[in-house]
């Protein structure tokens, strides 16, 4: 899958609400949630879904915080996948805390 152009990558940034890019090759989004085990519940859901997808995000976990992180590796950067990864995120997180 190929890497995106950065002005690619902007336009689909453009459109979903609280991801960043960080350095060029990684898109960063922090999750809250209300409760330290909602937080564990969504990881180990988006763990499933990045297995489904063979593609895995780096996970941090601040007590009621999660950071998603995603790059292909094999590509350099910032590809097509990555965003399908993260609209999984979004998806997961608004059906658990009832958010878009």
């Amino acid at each position: 899958m190929a890497k995106l152009t950065d002005e690619q990558i902007q336009e689909r940034l453009d459109v979903r609400q609280g991801w960043t890019r960080k350095d060029g090759k990684w898109l960063v989004k922090k999750f809250r949630f209300p409760l330290y085990m909602k937080g564990i519940e969504f990881v180990q859901q988006t763990a499933m879904t990045a297995e489904a997808l063979n593609h895995h995000p780096m996970i941090a976990i601040e007590y009621k915080m999660v950071t998603i992180s995603v790059t292909t590796w094999s590509e350099g950067g910032i590809t097509p996948l990555d965003f399908e990864l993260i609209d999984r995120c979004d998806r997961l997180y608004g059906a658990m805390c009832g958010h878009d």
